[in-house]
């Protein structure tokens, strides 16, 4: 039986302690932070709660396993990090039942889930050993400039619920292949996960200190901690863009480089030549993937007028075929919102919109059951003045809106303050170049439903974020450039 995971998910330490130096703490604060199951609201588990102390204690344990990491060989890096694949690949189940039960999220999405976040490990291994300096000639023919790449140093990873594995590997994958150490912040409402691929990691080699892992109820009080501490150089966020606000504030006291994966508002662009049965499809993956709770959901379908009717009757049917449920139930295609509160704001977006005029095609209440469900709903006739235009939605609602012209649904979709991800379906490939290039979002889905690969970048643009995750990109993230001048 694998030390990292056990392979019966009923058999998973539910009570673990702080990672710190290879060691699990109890926390410094007293009682213990209770892991809730959505589908039933009941107890999983508990985890330590930290305290400043042990965010502390974490960047000194990161600290001291810093410089005898950033010497160890890339290539001994590297076997470490495909190590993890293997591990995490072969602990696959457990961990998406893990996800599935604290997450709520579908067992079929938890282990697609699994496989995009061990893919990160695995795709980093690859490009850790395949870093490379630069040497030129100044033009003055005066000197020579070598320019090397080196761990930028102790890093501040926070991460969110919604993909608890996935946004732990792919800030953990980069941080160790660039030689750097870690402290992971993982959201306090799906922490067995992270505490799971602790153990992934320690049994793949990786040194004590080198990843710490700890859990809070207070979370403002050990995050500020870290970032006061003058030995932490990096922070890596992915969350709220308003949260992330307050942290590059923070971070600036310190000129912490600070990378930030902050909120979207994603438009889903349905032209008249689109292929509408294709157009679906991409719909529901890009609306229905974690049940709607992705930064890179699909907020906003912009259809144009002569196709609209015909692609909100078939999403309609698509919808409507959905299967609700426990999300560790096999044949679950949604499961639970993660809490009552994002059930509540939901229910709030659906409420403004309707009071404004939209239809409900599909869904739009929550059903009888207990727990934090929302049936999976379509809304047509929605008006661009209501709340969820401008507002994630983060649950399985679908909101349409009709647009005539070319330019007007570029308008429309690029009326946000958010810039992550857009999509759109067309059938003329010129329209679709010129209307990529048009849009502000840091990544397009042309005809897809699904962007994200650990082997292509990650990010977005305005308020959407700062810096880029995955590819070669996400590596140069964790490293400063060293300009050396010499003659020779």
């Amino acid at each position: 039986m694998s030390k990292a995971v056990q392979r019966n998910s009923e058999d998973v330490d539910r009570h673990p302690g702080l990672f710190i130096s290879g060691q699990w703490r109890t926390g410094s604060r007293k009682g213990r932070i209770d892991v809730i199951d959505p589908a039933t609201g009941s107890a999983l588990g508990s985890v330590a709660d930290a305290g400043a102390d042990d965010a502390i204690a974490a960047v000194e344990a990161a600290h001291n396993a810093g410089a005898p990491w950033a010497a160890t060989p890339a290539r001994q890096r590297s076997e470490i990090l495909r190590k993890c694949f293997e591990l995490m690949m072969r602990d696959a189940d457990a961990l998406a039942r893990i996800i599935a039960l604290e997450n709520g999220k579908a067992l079929k999405d938890a282990r697609g889930e699994v496989a995009y976040a061990a893919e990160f490990f695995r795709w980093f291994s690859e490009e850790g050993v395949r870093v490379r300096g630069d040497l030129g000639t100044a033009p003055s023919g005066n000197n020579q400039i070598l320019v090397q790449y080196q761990p930028i140093g102790v890093s501040v990873l926070i991460t969110p619920w919604n993909f608890p594995a996935a946004m732990a590997t792919r800030k953990i994958a980069p941080a160790l292949a660039a030689g750097c150490t870690c402290v992971l912040k993982p959201a306090t409402a799906t922490p067995l996960t992270a505490y799971a691929v602790a153990r992934i990691l320690a049994e793949a080699g990786v040194p004590d200190g080198v990843v710490n892992v700890l859990t809070s109820s207070t979370t403002s009080e050990v995050v500020n901690a870290m970032l006061e501490d003058p030995r932490v150089r990096k922070l890596s966020f992915t969350g709220s863009t308003e949260v992330g606000r307050v942290l590059l504030r923070k971070a600036a006291d310190q000129v912490i480089h600070s990378s930030m994966e902050l909120g979207g508002n994603a438009p889903f662009l349905v032209f008249e030549d689109a292929d509408i049965e294709q157009a679906v499809q991409g719909a529901m993956i890009a609306k229905m993937r974690n049940g709607g709770e992705a930064c890179t959901a699909a907020n906003r379908f912009l259809v144009q007028r002569p196709v609209a009717e015909a692609f909100t009757r078939r999403l309609t049917e698509a919808m409507s075929a959905l299967k609700v449920g426990p999300g560790i139930e096999a044949d679950t295609d949604c499961g639970p919102l993660v809490d009552r509160a994002a059930v509540d704001k939901v229910v709030e977006l659906v409420e403004d919109a309707k009071a404004r005029g939209a239809q409900v095609r599909c869904g739009g209440r929550q059903p009888d059951d207990a727990g934090c469900y929302y049936l999976p709903t379509v809304l047509d006739n929605v008006p661009t003045d209501a709340k969820m235009f401008s507002e994630e939605i983060f649950g399985p609602v679908a909101p349409v809106y009709v647009f005539d012209t070319e330019e007007e649904g570029v308008r429309m979709a690029n009326d946000t303050e958010y810039g992550l991800i857009a999509y759109l379906y067309t059938g003329d490939v010129g329209r679709g170049m010129r209307v990529s290039t048009a849009l502000e979002a840091g990544m397009i889905a042309l005809n897809r439903g699904l962007v994200s690969d650990p082997a292509a970048p990650f990010g977005g643009v305005k308020q959407s974020g700062l810096g880029r995750e995955g590819a070669q990109h996400g590596i140069l993230e964790f490293m400063e450039a060293k300009y050396i001048a010499t003659s020779w």
